[in-house]
């Protein structure tokens, strides 16, 4: 899985997950009060939320930012590699200007976009409203075309070329509500071809209320990512004999039932400003994260998925872990001290984490 150099190519990695525009703009607490939102609280946007994303494009200056987890994840990872195109990205839009925008947005990042579209929904967005200068932040996500991914899109011939030519897979969680059948399409030809299936526990109602799914994938999973509410809620959902010991944990979910035993499977766990933990081959290592002064912290919304990207650069290279769980933390720091999950744009990738 890693210790080797190997040599980066277009279409190495293929990952799934809801693509989502996020759109931010710096508004004020009327704005918030006309639609019945609260500061520095994220919700679901219900039917009368919907005017609320055209109010905002046409009231206030925005900033587009191509969204979603997994989008996001690959996004960081081809920031670091500055090879476009080695990461495939596919997910559900819908036909209009915004999924035009998302597009655009994550193509000049360096991502191979293969949406699927639908005439029924419009692009999932996430409104990002910024009040007191910054200070705080209401997020209202209306996920909608990003709901209808059909297996079918996997099935077309120019699509299943990704997949079959891809040596890496990256599902998170929040796609397990999505298309469960795509999910065990991948894990399944991952496990026949010898590929490596990453996915990520993504948020603690995940394996609460969508444990069958969860569950039927996880015999196929490689590399499992997730931070310590969400295997904490994991473990006790799953009736694991742990504690709150989180190395504990952490060795429990990497001992749980494998269907490729070519390569054992890897836990990581992030724990915010603690230590990064690593369960593989029944031991665990500990790698520090980054200390960022709490007046450097703008926004740390993005930062799991800018760690998932930092260890996917570095994984494709064929690294080893440890170096990949520094890339991981190194991206997240960047990450929070920026608004949304992006980077600065004259950031230098440390000589240890370039591509060669």
């Amino acid at each position: 899985m890693s210790g080797e150099n190997k040599v980066l190519r277009e279409g190495m990695l293929v990952g799934l997950c809801n693509p989502l525009l996020d759109i931010s703009a710096a508004t004020d607490v009327a704005f918030l009060e006309k639609y019945d939102l609260q500061l520095n609280n994220a919700i679901l946007a219900e039917e009368k939320h919907k005017p609320l994303y055209k109010e905002l494009v046409s009231q206030y200056k925005v900033d587009y930012i191509a969204g979603g987890s997994g989008q996001n994840a690959l996004r960081v990872a081809q920031r670091v590699l500055e090879k476009p195109n080695t990461t495939v990205f596919m997910g559900c839009v819908g036909k209009d200007e915004y999924s035009e925008i998302l597009q655009t947005k994550a193509r000049s990042e360096g991502v191979n976009v293969r949406y699927q579209y639908t005439d029924t929904e419009s692009t999932g967005t996430c409104a990002v409203l910024l009040t007191n200068n910054g200070a705080n932040r209401s997020l209202c996500a209306n996920l909608a075309a990003a709901n209808l991914f059909t297996k079918q899109h996997v099935e077309i011939p120019e699509n299943r070329k990704f997949i079959d030519e891809a040596d890496f897979f990256y599902i998170t969680g929040f796609f397990l509500t999505v298309n469960p059948d795509t999910i065990m399409e991948v894990a399944r030809h991952a496990n026949a071809e010898n590929k490596v299936l990453m996915m990520n526990l993504s948020a603690p109602f995940l394996s609460q209320f969508f444990k069958e799914p969860m569950m039927q994938a996880f015999p196929y999973i490689d590399i499992l990512f997730g931070n310590e509410t969400e295997a904490e809620t994991f473990a006790k959902e799953q009736n694991l004999p742990v504690s709150h010991d989180m190395s504990e944990i952490a060795l429990c979910i990497a001992a749980l039932p494998k269907e490729n035993q070519k390569r054992k499977r890897i836990v990581i766990i992030t724990q915010g400003k603690d230590d990064v933990i690593i369960a593989q081959d029944g031991k665990v290592t500990r790698i520090p994260a980054m200390n960022v002064p709490d007046d450097k912290i703008v926004d740390t919304n993005g930062a799991g998925d800018a760690f998932v990207g930092g260890f996917i650069s570095q994984l494709l290279q064929g690294r080893p872990i440890d170096v990949c769980v520094r890339c991981g933390v190194w991206a997240a720091t960047q990450i929070i001290q920026q608004d949304g999950c992006t980077f600065p744009t004259d950031l230098l990738i440390p000589e240890g984490f370039r591509a060669v």
